[in-house]
Formats: structure tokens, C-alpha cells, sequence
């Protein structure tokens, strides 16, 4: 017999009805079934999943083998048992209840073949709002770093792998894991490949999160999660030592498997469990991080830093406010203090904790805050004798140094890469016009935002304008369109006896407001314009 092309390995238990349409994926491969070959390990399953192999195994017996055993406990040993009956030049993983596109096997081991390629990626796209990687699968490449591509944050088995990388350095899964088993079997693989690469122009895996939630990943136990990063950090530092690479795996276990330890699953715990899971956690900090935290946070986001901050200090009770408020989606205001901008969430310069300004600082683009907090306070019109104006109050959710915060009417469209975050970053090198009006600001009685108010005059112009703040922070400008939904605005006015003007404010499709001036009498039409609607007995649009 030829060897085959590939291995697929499948870990099956109580996976039915998935099971099927996983199987039907393998059996329908491009690749043909002469080149592959499908090793099925029933794991004890107590459905018909065995039943459903066997039935699959009959149908096609030159390519299914099936495996049934008792059950172990979890994909570990089915997978070791898989790997040491494989033949193909190639192995790849397949979830039990996910599923391959037609070309995704022929793709990988064209890929795999043209670049003696060690470990082959392929593009993964989630089914059921599951969580998969996707900064690795923006491009096809031939080969990737493992630091900066996205790669280490791509550790779940589900890849194609080199057989003869596996046989050569002994690898097997630890069978101790009873989750993420496939995590340090996965930083293994990539430790010892010369060349990884990635297929990303095609739909390669599809990963399925069933509805009711029973993979063995999103059930895992806190101390599971610790045991799994345990023994990945401690066969990295074997297998390269400290370095870039550990860093770089170190970082992403605190802004992954560790980050997930304090989310939602962290309040569904008793408050019992929520101290034991910090103290154990506290311990595992210290002992792998120490003094390092301080270098590794700048990587984190502040949510991320405070977890683990209040974990290191052991406060329970603080880590439960933060999380329900971050799981909640609840932005705190953004302290603006010089060039810094900080988060202000409970802790902040409090006497009382040994937490540093850096943790709650703010980094990067902060668009993301700005937009959903802005909105209209208050807007009328101001009539003095010819002249015009528009008094506003705008809210921004900013305090301290807001010196910078105006407001303007803008005469220019917002980019559409502002719609989604609602705000833009101007470039270093861009300004805007200077400001117009009088302008005052005060703190809310809450202390969580800025009230902007502002006396605009308008121009006897015809224009649509945008309502704007504009403010510096970070060492950046923004600028925010304000947002209008249920505030009431002003009814529209004329100004002038002579050469009268109209003025109307209302709120886009976008839910911004916008102000609009003009002529209350427009100019006739020129006799252009007039023959035209003679002859064609309708207005131009």
C-alpha cells in the first residue's frame, strides 16, 4: 500500500450528532481518498458515536481505521494511541465535532511539500461563537516567525504537522492534562520546526461551539488552567531557555488562559472558590513571574494589569469589582494629566494600595473610549439683534486637565473608519482649524465626565456641519462626532430681516448631529436650470 499522503486523527466522544458531519468533511477531502488515511479513536464514547465510526469504517475500508477504547478521561490518550498506528508523511488533528472545507487537506500538504514545511496552519473560522485565532491567518505565507505573527496565540493542535518531526524528537500528549493537553505538545512542534506556514486564502477549519458549551475546554477548573501553563512555561524554558520566545509565550498565556481564569467563569464561582483561585494564582505569579510583571505589562491592556495586580496584592474583593465591571462592558472615565492618560478605575493613587500609575495608564489609541461616551447635553439657539449662535453642551468622558476640549461645527465628512469606534486619532503631522466661540468646562457631580459648553456663531453660508469635540490626550488629538439619539434639539429659526437665514439641527442615519444653514429664499434658478424642468417636466435630483 502507499503511504499516505496524510493522517487525519479524530478523538471522538459523545459527539453525535457532529460526529457525521465532521466525518463527511474527511471523507469528501479534494485529496482524494487514496492519498489520505483516518484514524478514529472511540474514547468510551456512551452515545452512538462508535456506532456512527463503524458505520463510516465499513463504508470505506481502505481509508478508516477505528479504535475503540475505554474511556480515558480525555483527547490525550486517544491521540497518543492515533499517533503511535499513523503512516502518513503528514498528521493533522480534527475536533471530533468541527469540520474541514473540501480543499483544506490538499492545500496544506501542497503547502507543506513546496516549503518542507514542519507545521502547517490553516485558516480557522469560528461556528457557534467560538474563540480561534486570527491574527496568524491574515495572510498566506510560506513562512512565519513564531514571535509577532500570531502564531503562539494558534496553539491548539488542529494544524497539519510533519510525522517525522514528531517520531524524531518522541513527542506525545501529556495525558495528565485532562484540558489544553494539546498546548505544550503544540509549543513543542514549533520549538523544534525550521519552517511553520500558514494557508489563509482559504477556509480551512471550521470550529464549532456547541449550544450546550460540553467541550471539556470551557468547563475547565482554575487549577487546570494552572496545571496546563505549569508545564508549558516549563518545557519552553527546556527546550530554549529564557529569552525573547519565553517572554513572548509568558505574555501570552497572562493575556489569554490566564485572563480567561478571571472572567465571567470567575464569577460564577462561590466566594469561597474566588479566594482559593486567588491565592492559587497569586502563587503561580510569584513563582513564574515575579519582578517580571513589570516588564510584561506595558503588553497587557489596563483591565488586564489590574487583574493580575489585585491577584499579586491578593484582594478578592477588589479583583470581583473589577471584573463584574469589565465583563459588564463599563468603561470608568479617562483621567487626563499631561501627556498621560489613565484609566480611573477603584485603586487608582489610593493610599491604601500599592499599585503604580503605569498599570492604569492608557496606551495605544484610545478611540475606542471616547466615542461611546460623548453625547449631547443641552442645544439651543442664541439671537443677538443680526448675529446668530448655537449654544451647546456637549458630554465627554474625560476628566482632569480637559484645557484642550472644544467644540466646533465642522464642515468636512468624518472617514468612515470612524463609524465603528466612533472617534479618530489625527495623524502627527495633521491639525485642525483653530477654535470658534466661547467655551467653558465642568465636572460632573459624578466625577465621571467633562460638560463642554460652547457659544458657536454661525455663518451666513449654505452648509451641513458636523458637531465635534476635539481634545488632546496621550500626547495625541481626537476628534470625537458628538452623538445625538433621544436629546432633544432646537426647532429651526430664521435670522435677518433682509436676506433672511434658516438654521436646523437634526440627527444623521449615524446618530451624530448636524447643523444645517442657508438662505431661507434660495436664488432662482438660472434659465439653464429652468429649460430644463420646461422640457423634461421634472426637477433634477
Amino acid at each position: 500500500m502507499t503511504e499516505p499522503a496524510v493522517t487525519v486523527v479524530v478523538a471522538v466522544y459523545n459527539t453525535m450528532p457532529a460526529l457525521t458531519e465532521c466525518l463527511e468533511s474527511l471523507v469528501g477531502q479534494s485529496i482524494g481518498l487514496d492519498r489520505l488515511e483516518i484514524i478514529a479513536v472511540n474514547d468510551g464514547s456512551t452515545d452512538d458515536s462508535g456506532k456512527e465510526l463503524d458505520r463510516f469504517a465499513a463504508r470505506y475500508p481502505g481509508t478508516f481505521k477505528v479504535i475503540h477504547q475505554e474511556n480515558s478521561g480525555g483527547p490525550a490518550g486517544p491521540n497518543n494511541v492515533a499517533l503511535s498506528q499513523a503512516t502518513g508523511r503528514y498528521v493533522f488533528f480534527v475536533g471530533s465535532d468541527d469540520y474541514l472545507g473540501r480543499e483544506a487537506l490538499e492545500r496544506m500538504v501542497k503547502m507543506a511539500d513546496k516549503n518542507d514545511s514542519d507545521v502547517v496552519l490553516g485558516k480557522m473560522v469560528a461556528v457557534g461563537n467560538r474563540s480561534i485565532p486570527r491574527a496568524v491567518f491574515r495572510t498566506t505565507e510560506n513562512s512565519i516567525p513564531l514571535i509577532g505573527s500570531g502564531a503562539l496565540y494558534a496553539i491548539s493542535n488542529t494544524k497539519m504537522y510533519k510525522r517525522a518531526l514528531i517520531e524524531k524528537h518522541g513527542m506525545r500528549y501529556a495525558e495528565d492534562l485532562p484540558v489544553s493537553c494539546d498546548m505544550p505538545f503544540t509549543l513543542e512542534a514549533y520549538v523544534h520546526s525550521k519552517t511553520v506556514s500558514v494557508v489563509a486564502d482559504y477556509d480551512c477549519y471550521y470550529a464549532v461551539r456547541r449550544d450546550d458549551d460540553s467541550n471539556i475546554t470551557y468547563r475547565a477548573r482554575f487549577e487546570n488552567r494552572l496545571k496546563v501553563c505549569k508545564r508549558a512555561l516549563d518545557r519552553l524554558h527546556e527546550l530554549s531557555g529564557p529569552g525573547d520566545l519565553y517572554d513572548a509565550f509568558a505574555i501570552r498565556l497572562l493575556k489569554v488562559d490566564l485572563a480567561w481564569i478571571f472572567g465571567e467563569n470567575f464569577l460564577a464561582e462561590t466566594p469561597e472558590r474566588r479566594e482559593e483561585c486567588v491565592r492559587v494564582t497569586a502563587e503561580f505569579l510569584e513563582e513564574y513571574y515575579g519582578s517580571s510583571f513589570d516588564r510584561f505589562e506595558h503588553r497587557l491592556t489596563v483591565p488586564e494589569r489590574l487583574r493580575f495586580r489585585w491577584v499579586f496584592a491578593r484582594r478578592t474583593d477588589s479583583l470581583t469589582e473589577l471584573v463584574r465591571t469589565d465583563t459588564a462592558g463599563d468603561l470608568p472615565p479617562t483621567l487626563l494629566d499631561g501627556d498621560h492618560a489613565y484609566a480611573l478605575y477603584p485603586g487608582f493613587r489610593d493610599s491604601r494600595y500599592d499599585i503604580p500609575d503605569s498599570s492604569f495608564e492608557l496606551l495605544g489609541t484610545l478611540v475606542g473610549r471616547f466615542g461611546p461616551g460623548t453625547e449631547l447635553a443641552s442645544m439651543a439657539w442664541h439671537q443677538d439683534a443680526d448675529a446668530f449662535a448655537l449654544d451647546v453642551s456637549v458630554r465627554v468622558p474625560v476628566v482632569g486637565d480637559t484645557s484642550s476640549a472644544v467644540v466646533r461645527l465642522a464642515d468636512r465628512a468624518m472617514p468612515k473608519s470612524t463609524d465603528k469606534a466612533g472617534a479618530r486619532r489625527l495623524g502627527k503631522h495633521e491639525e485642525l482649524p483653530g477654535p470658534v466661540g466661547e467655551f467653558t468646562r465642568e465636572t460632573t457631580p459624578d466625577g465621571d465626565a467633562t460638560v463642554v459648553r460652547a457659544r458657536i456663531p454661525l455663518k451666513r453660508r449654505k452648509a451641513t456641519l458636523g458637531l465635534r469635540v476635539s481634545l488632546d490626550a496621550g500626547g495625541w488629538t481626537y476628534e470625537i462626532p458628538v452623538r445625538g439619539e433621544e436629546h432633544p434639539l432646537p426647532l429651526a429659526r430664521r435670522w435677518r430681516v433682509d436676506d433672511p437665514y434658516r438654521v436646523a439641527a437634526e440627527v444623521n442615519a449615524k446618530g451624530r448631529v448636524v447643523v444645517a444653514t442657508g438662505p431661507l429664499y434660495p436664488p432662482n434658478k438660472n434659465w439653464g436650470s429652468r429649460l430644463r424642468s420646461l422640457l423634461t417636466g421634472s426637477k433634477r435630483k
